[in-house]
């Protein structure tokens, strides 16, 4: 780094350059962009969750906020206060390898119009209208403030991508069609209108969750009459879509263990430890699940992994094992546990398939239909149509 050379610039570069070596980051056009959009423009500040589950902001006056902007991790940029109180967090800046990743794998060319959808802070907007030009990339986000500041950002580095206000679920109709729709928040389904506004032969990379930590990346291609496509092969997680500008809603568990049915299990308590089969799993629950932990014993870890489902069922697993066992707790009209105990055995029975031999298709009715190998493939799974809350 010479005397003249910012700072920042020496950072993104030696950023680039790890993104390269990791072989995450193929293109140069997408390495010129991380070399030239000062990530730290946009994330002024960030903040950092402590061991007492408290929030610390770090920002510009730390001697080492820059140094942590230009590290390969994500960084939480926002928080709410739910209604019970607690700070929760509500946009991020997406790890930059994980954001080069979907770049990448959308293949986009110069000619392309992009949407995003989750503007954030406006850095991978940024990136985007690096390597395209202002008016072929199109951004939008729930929250007002956000989209605001990342706008102002933007314009500060030159750069104007149209930048809009709305639910990103309803994508953005009178700009459309695009070339390529790409979302940095996670769904539990993919709307079909994001479909109706891609070229055909376009494409639409999303991180479907149907449940906590339940999906992951989907790259899929606007067919005739459907979206089709695979499974990223490394799992990836993003903030859930918000339908308003305000915290996610708190739902408190009144789960009491003692009161379910017991059984016991060899599987681990959190279900994330087999994320493809705790995915598969939800092809038999018909709502989402959300988790907690109850109890704790003399040395503060909780005793019970809690699930819980809109229509009321729930199950709650001990965290300890006894000789490699662990009681299951379930009541209600859907057994969380058991669907999961039988995909996983379907999965096992399968040759344990990672993600990338997963797919899916989405048509035009909504049905979403998973599928190991091939869309033809006798091994299938159907999402059900979600209940709401």
């Amino acid at each position: 780094m010479t005397a003249t050379t910012a700072p920042w610039r020496e950072l993104a570069h030696q950023l680039a350059d790890q993104l390269a070596a990791e072989g995450v980051l193929r293109s140069p056009q997408w390495g010129t962009a991380i070399e030239e959009v000062p990530r730290h423009v946009f994330v002024p500040s960030f903040y950092t969750q402590q061991p007492g589950g408290q929030w610390t902001e770090t920002t510009s006056d730390s001697a080492r906020w820059l140094e942590q902007v230009y590290r390969n991790e994500p960084l939480i940029t926002a928080l709410a206060v739910a209604p019970n109180g607690n700070q929760v967090t509500v946009s991020s800046s997406t790890k930059p390898g994980l954001m080069v990743r979907m770049l990448e794998a959308l293949d986009i060319e110069d000619t392309h119009r992009v949407l995003e959808i989750g503007t954030g802070t406006g850095y991978n907007a940024g990136l985007l209208t690096h390597r395209l030009g202002d008016g072929q990339v199109f951004s939008v986000d729930i929250s007002a403030g956000l989209v605001n500041a990342a706008r102002d950002r933007l314009a500060a580095r030159g750069l104007t991508p149209c930048l809009v206000t709305a639910h990103g679920g309803g994508g953005l109709p009178r700009h459309a069609p695009f070339d390529r729709i790409i979302a940095t928040c996670s769904v539990p389904a993919i709307p079909w209108t994001w479909a109706d506004q891609v070229h055909a032969g376009g494409r639409v990379l999303v991180d479907l969750k149907r449940s906590v930590h339940a999906g992951t990346l989907v790259l899929l291609t606007r067919r005739k009459d459907r979206l089709e496509g695979r499974f990223l092969p490394r799992w990836a997680g993003f903030m859930a879509i918000r339908d308003t500008d305000t915290a996610p809603p708190h739902d408190p568990f009144t789960v009491t263990p003692a009161e379910g049915t017991k059984s016991w299990t060899t599987l681990p308590p959190l279900p994330w430890d087999a994320l493809v089969p705790w995915f598969l799993a939800q092809a038999q629950l018909p709502s989402p699940i959300r988790f907690g932990y109850r109890g704790a014993t003399q040395h503060g870890r909780p005793v019970w992994a809690v699930f819980t489902s809109n229509e009321g069922s729930w199950c709650a697993v001990q965290m300890d094992s006894d000789h490699d066992r662990r009681e299951v707790r379930q009541s209600g009209q859907v057994r969380i546990w058991d669907a999961f105990e039988t995909a996983h055995s379907r999965w096992q029975h399968l040759g344990e398939p990672g993600w990338d031999r997963l797919g899916l298709t989405v048509s035009a009715d909504g049905l979403h239909r998973v599928w190991l190998d091939h869309p033809d493939s006798r091994h299938h799974w159907t999402l059900p149509a979600l209940r709401s809350s």
